[in-house]
């Protein structure tokens, strides 16, 4: 049985993949009388008189909404909302398998941007934080701008900032690997669209200082025809390109230290690779299929080559991003997530292999690496607190205590599963 058809089995099978299971026990009268009414007025006064209660005496503290339109699902495009469940369901198993968040899908029917977000906001009273997914850019940031700006919890749009994360991690090591630093290398970035964009904007803040965005058209450069060109993107051109560099995207990468694709299947070609600087970084995250398969970007003289896959080594992949990111935001009951709690975040995955044990296939920790979320987790959440956006005040190592306390936890109840 092939892997679409042994998923369509198992999602039949199951109804989906998710339920919701009651952490309290519901066996007598006594006990209906306590979860229910009258027992149950008692938090709800509580919480009346402080709203921040909600986080303690309700599933509300943790609890994030995984929200889309359909509008952009993986490499599928605009499928609609009914047909983006699958996606938003499976997004938060790996939020409950890998950091022990509760994760809630929603799939609104609407395209319309103010309604969107006008719909989230009034969810805020459910939730710890809103994972944005699967929203077509440029409406996307739009989208997480406003709901950052009006909402009190953290907003975060993983298809952005996970990816950019998730990628930043790999190019650090990588550059660790070949001896080369982040301020020097020549980084030309394939695909501008909402991950592109995020992935420049966090290199830039890490340090990068030569970076080249290419679209459909070309290398891309302050004074371009404005029309293909949204706000993000033009005010990345600020600060990239400088040389006002034109060109297809076999001219640009000649010479090219690191090559990052976001964008479709197949377009780094041999040739391309093989034109690079010595000592290559190819990371190619097209979804499904990447820009080059790891195999052929090595063939074609790539010395770190790094794809989405599960496949291959050097996965570049966001679910090392957001279970930890959210645990640590939670834990410390952050307001929002900053570029401060991102750049943690990127450290802390990338400094998971120390430079003794970095080979050209091991430049970013396995996703099911259990150091990974609590790793994350604790510097996100250092921090949030550092930087003034948590509501209370933990110890980092009690962080990083009870995330590993969790991910052993559930590795153990799916170990529990599998010899069922």
């Amino acid at each position: 049985m092939d892997l679409n058809q042994e998923s369509l089995r198992i999602h039949k099978a199951h109804n989906g993949k998710l339920a919701t299971i009651p952490k309290a026990k519901l066996a007598d009268r006594h006990d209906l009388s306590v979860l229910y009414t009258p027992g149950v007025a008692a938090p709800c006064l509580e919480i009346k008189g402080n709203k921040d209660l909600s986080f303690e005496y309700t599933c509300r503290g943790n609890m994030v909404a995984v929200v889309t339109d359909g509008t952009r699902v993986l490499g599928l495009g605009n499928i609609g909302p009914e047909a983006g469940m699958p996606v938003m369901e499976g997004k938060a198993i790996l939020y409950k398998v890998f950091g022990d968040v509760d994760a809630v899908p929603i799939c609104l029917d609407t395209s319309d941007k103010e309604k969107f977000i006008e719909t989230v906001r009034y969810l805020q009273p459910n939730f710890a934080g809103i994972n944005l997914e699967d929203i077509e850019s440029p409406k996307c940031y739009d989208i997480e701008d406003a709901l950052i700006e009006q909402m009190d919890i953290p907003v975060f749009h993983d298809d952005q900032h996970g990816t950019a994360i998730a990628c930043a991690a790999a190019l650090l090591g990588a550059l660790r690997l070949v001896k080369k630093d982040i301020a020097s290398v020549r980084i030309v970035a394939n695909g501008a669209g909402a991950a592109g964009t995020a992935i420049v904007r966090l290199l830039l803040s890490l340090g990068a200082k030569n970076i080249i965005m290419i679209n459909s058209k070309g290398a891309m450069y302050e004074g371009m025809d404005m029309s293909r060109v949204n706000r993000v993107q033009a005010e990345l051109l600020k600060k990239t390109n400088q040389e006002k560099r034109r060109g297809t995207l076999a001219e640009i990468a000649k010479g090219a230290d690191v090559l990052l694709g976001v964008s479709r299947a197949g377009v780094f070609t041999p040739e391309i690779i093989r034109s690079m600087n010595t000592d290559a970084i190819v990371l190619a995250m097209a979804n499904p299929n990447p820009e080059t398969s790891y195999a052929a970007g090595k063939e074609a003289g790539a010395r770190v080559v790094g794809t989405g896959r599960s496949d291959a080594p050097n996965q570049v992949n966001n679910v090392l991003v957001f279970p930890g990111l959210f645990r640590g935001a939670i834990d410390v009951r952050a307001y929002k997530i900053n570029e401060e709690m991102k750049k943690a975040a990127t450290w802390a995955i990338a400094e998971l292999i120390p430079d003794s044990e970095l080979r050209e296939d091991y430049v970013i920790p396995g996703a099911f690496d259990p150091k990974v979320v609590p790793a994350v987790a604790a510097a996100v959440a250092k921090a949030a607190m550092d930087s003034g956006v948590a509501r209370i005040k933990v110890d980092p190592q009690e962080v990083y205590r009870r995330a590993a306390e969790r991910t052993k936890h559930f590795r153990e109840q799916m170990a529990k599963l599998l010899k069922k």
